[in-house]
């Protein structure tokens, strides 16, 4: 494998808006990647031009990440690597990752992760003034990322972010590099159409100043807003690449055909079929997150929420709005609040350490970032037979049935599903989290964002798996946190929150239909523009 760095072109310098040089900053010839004797990326080749986007789409596993992290020199444990990568650019290859909690230490502070970088860019200065400069370049990088409340949210850890707020602290990272070529894998995984019209437009920006970005993402509204160049993927090969506005538009390949064709547009639902009796409540919730010396800060404030059985509630607002700070206390995975929590009338305790096996069965949470949720050195079929072994009771043998049967049905065959979880792509490894998760027989089933990194077509099919779940099963209760609004649409109700708060809630038709407060509607509006593919 010749992975080469040319440096005696300065195609990496910046270049005015509309100037472009032709050679690229980054190319990959004729790549092959094979894992275990299964090729997951074959004969791909790109060139990443300096102020251009270039996206590379398809459905999960299809090989966009392995063709993208091949730009940084990475590759899959004990894969056999042929063709070409090579660098032109000057400076390093920055890299924003589907899931960034796995970027990030878990135990230094987001100011300790940052300054890092910047005090590398100021040695060159008096010992005096290394700390100042390091600390204006950090601001400054996350200024570029769009990042709220920067004082606030520097004296945090990773776990007291937001998906959306860990993603905007690795994007000001990259952004702190200096890099002349930048991967996004997934940027906007997860994050509310207002958040990502402005990741949409950072990334613009930085395409503006002359770095060549390489996009990989399942969501075609982020790709009709930045892509210059766009290439389909699928099973490893491209299948169609060309100019943006034509491989979306008018698509030659089948498989282009369906992808684009089938991004889920739902109707509103017309109402709940729960029966009546609530199944989870929710009283004088107050949640607060650790602060260091500073002490706590409050960060979720529910007066009241109710939750029927066979009821489906989606929750929706801005990234670090209190979406998953809230579903974290439904499940015993936060502790700091006050309030109730009753499942059934029955207070639930505050963390899962002290609830009994029924109760960690009947509420169970899929994560929005699932691989740090499964043990990397087993199986994956084995880990999730391992939820109806331990909290069910059930045998060794019927579970691993009824886990490979629940694995199918989402789509993940035998011989996948008995690989490590190294081995699965992002978007498998989410779904085998629903399978664990549905192997409880859940009364109350929390799914994070499970949808924001699934390609059009298995969104679709996970979504319409969860609706038939509640059509079958009157005993289960939904909470839907999303940042989409189609998917909200599939809920029997809404609740929008905002800097920790309740702002509006009613049923998902009238919310979506005739929002009445400013908040929801600013949501809406963007999600349209987005829809359109264009940027404010």
């Amino acid at each position: 494998m010749n992975h080469a760095d040319d440096t005696t072109e300065q195609v990496g310098s910046p270049v005015g808006p509309g100037r472009t040089t032709e050679e690229p900053a980054a190319e990959i010839r004729n790549l092959h990647v094979e894992v275990g004797g299964r090729a997951i990326v074959h004969g791909v080749s790109l060139k990443a031009l300096p102020g251009k986007v270039t996206a590379l789409i398809g459905a999960s596993g299809s090989g966009k990440t392995t063709t993208g992290l091949a730009l940084l020199g990475e590759y899959p444990p004990g894969a056999r690597v042929a063709g070409d990568v090579r660098l032109a650019a000057d400076g390093p290859v920055g890299y924003i990752p589907q899931h960034p909690a796995a970027a990030l230490n878990p135990a230094r502070r987001v100011t300790a992760l940052l300054t890092d970088i910047a005090r590398t860019q100021v040695r060159h200065l008096p010992r005096a003034k290394r700390r100042s400069a390091a600390r204006e370049r950090v601001l400054h990088a996350l200024a570029q990322a769009r990042f709220p409340n920067v004082e606030t949210m520097l004296r945090r850890y990773p776990h007291q972010l937001s998906g959306g707020q860990q993603q905007r602290v690795v994007l000001a990272q990259a952004l702190l590099l200096g890099a002349r070529v930048v991967v996004a894998d997934e940027p906007t995984t997860g994050q509310d159409a207002l958040t990502k019209a402005r990741v949409v437009d950072r990334l613009a920006a930085v395409a503006a100043r002359g770095i060549a970005v390489v996009l990989l993402s399942h969501d075609l509204d982020v790709v009709r807003s930045l892509a210059d160049e766009v290439i389909v993927m699928r099973a490893g090969q491209v299948v169609e690449s060309g100019p943006a506005q034509r491989v979306l538009l008018t698509p030659r390949h089948s498989w282009t055909r369906e992808l684009v064709s089938r991004q889920p547009q739902f109707t509103p639902s017309d109402g709940s079929t729960g029966t009546g009796r609530p199944a989870l409540r929710i009283r004088d919730l107050t949640a607060r997150h650790r602060a260091g010396s500073r002490g706590t800060t409050e960060v979720l404030r529910l007066a009241e929420l109710d939750l029927c059985a066979g009821e489906s509630l989606a929750v929706v607002g801005r990234s670090g709005s209190g979406k998953t700070t809230l579903a974290r206390c439904l499940a015993g995975l936060h502790r700091e609040h006050d309030g109730e929590i009753l499942l059934d009338g029955t207070p639930l305790p505050r963390s899962l350490r002290d609830r009994s096996r029924a109760q960690l069965a009947a509420v169970q949470y899929v994560f929005q970032d699932a691989r740090p949720a499964f043990d990397e050195h087993r199986p994956v079929l084995h880990q999730v037979a391992r939820t109806a072994i331990r909290l069910r009771g059930t045998a060794t043998t019927p579970a691993t049935r009824e886990a490979l049967a629940t694995l199918s049905g989402l789509g993940l065959p035998e011989d996948l599903v008995r690989r490590r979880p190294g081995q699965l792509s992002g978007g498998e490894l989410q779904r085998a989290a629903l399978a664990r998760a549905l192997l409880a027989r859940p009364r109350v089933l929390l799914c994070d964002e499970i949808t924001s990194g699934l390609d059009p077509i298995t969104r679709r099919d996970i979504l319409g798996i969860l609706t038939a779940l509640l059509r079958d099963r009157d005993d289960l209760s939904l909470v839907l946190i999303t940042h989409d609004l189609n998917t909200a649409a599939l809920a029997h109700r809404i609740a929008v929150l905002d800097a920790g708060e309740i702002v509006e809630q009613g049923p998902a038709r009238r919310v979506l239909t005739a929002p009445s407060h400013p908040f929801t509607v600013s949501l809406m509006e963007t999600t349209t523009r987005l829809g359109t593919g264009t940027r404010s």
